[in-house]
């Protein structure tokens, strides 16, 4: 099969697209032709490397992955092979539970070490096809297209456990997404929208700011114009703060956030694009009694209900281009710019 990966961490000079062997579905498993696969930050990371990270080389990204069933290996499984037939359209939980724990048995699959993400430490979909438990397999709504399917999974279940299971976003509060252009952010607004919120927005120039309009934002601050904006957030929130910011941008930003956000605010965090060492000023923390809030992925009761939620209320995730798999590592570079809005998507 056709793929793109690398056999070293490093620079975006490591991808390769090339053959590899077709993947055979183990005890357990089905086989997945891809039909589209989204690309995601984390997949820039993975290829760049961390302490402690291992895999088994070479490595394929790809996270976000729709596509139809090959066959699936038998097994005792409560999900019963029979129901699965080929050609069977499907999505895939990318999120993937190795082992029974204490959190797994209190639903916090995502807290467990033994949770590992499809493209992070398992090879993943920027393939022809791919191998998974068929307890992450879940059937695609009649009549949706491969692109649409794909799109929302990994920032999608993000999302979903990021404002309502660890910030416990309420109707009627008010969040402020730090960047807009982002999958996880840009999706942030209109799940806040539905959920009954006010939306405030950065954005870095004229066309992520209109887009973020788009996307439901009620107010949106171009940050290039305006980089004072925790300022200007106090003004339109008449010096009361934002309840939630959701920062995944670190430590350019998160001192601002913390004087964005209100007494007795919430802050969450899922990511840290532009860096991890941070500088600021504790005292805001408890003078405020602010909660600072973690957050990875979500369990796989999260990952249902963020899909239920996404489609019964029309949700359509950004889309910023779609490309062949064997453009996919000008697709990573793209993405890598920063200059998407939205989801880049590739097709084998």
């Amino acid at each position: 099969m056709k793929a793109i990966f690398f056999e070293e961490h490093g620079g975006p000079e490591v991808l390769k697209y090339a053959a590899l062997p077709d993947p055979e579905p183990r005890p357990g498993e089905a086989l997945i032709k891809v039909k589209a696969v989204a690309l995601n930050h984390l997949d820039i990371w993975v290829r760049r490397g961390w302490n402690g990270l291992i895999l088994e080389m070479p490595h394929i990204p790809g996270t976000d992955v729709a596509g139809e069933i090959v066959s699936v290996n038998a097994t005792t499984s409560l999900r019963s092979p029979d129901s699965w037939t080929p050609g069977t359209k499907v999505v895939i939980n990318p999120g993937i539970s190795t082992v029974e724990d204490e959190w797994t048995r209190r639903g916090e699959d995502s807290v467990s070490p033994g949770y590992k993400i499809l493209g992070e430490q398992i090879r993943g979909g920027m393939a022809e096809y791919v191998t998974v438990p068929i307890a992450n397999v879940f059937k695609m709504p009649e009549g949706m297209s491969d692109e649409d399917a794909c799109a929302p999974l990994l920032v999608g279940t993000t999302c979903w456990r990021m404002l309502f299971k660890r910030a416990a976003l309420r109707a009627g509060e008010t969040v402020l997404v730090v960047g807009a252009g982002g999958g996880v952010n840009s999706l942030t607004i209109p799940f806040a929208k539905v959920a009954g919120a006010t939306v405030y927005c950065l954005a870095g120039g004229p066309e992520k700011s209109k887009r973020a309009e788009q996307m439901g934002a009620d107010h949106v601050i171009d940050y290039k114009k305006t980089s004072s904006w925790h300022v200007e957030i106090l003004k339109l929130t008449r010096g009361r703060g934002v309840d939630v910011v959701v920062d995944n941008v670190g430590e350019q930003t998160l001192p601002k956030s913390l004087r964005a956000v209100c007494r007795g605010g919430r802050i969450v965090i899922v990511g840290n694009t532009t860096g991890y060492n941070l500088s600021i000023d504790s005292r805001l923390i408890f003078a405020k009694q602010i909660s600072i809030l973690g957050s990875t992925m979500g369990s796989k009761q999260d990952f249902i209900d963020m899909l239920q939620f996404i489609w019964a209320n029309k949700i359509k995730v950004p889309i910023d281009r779609v490309a062949k798999l064997s453009d996919g590592i000008k697709m990573f570079q793209h993405l890598e710019s920063g200059a998407q809005f939205g989801k880049v998507i590739v097709q084998p």
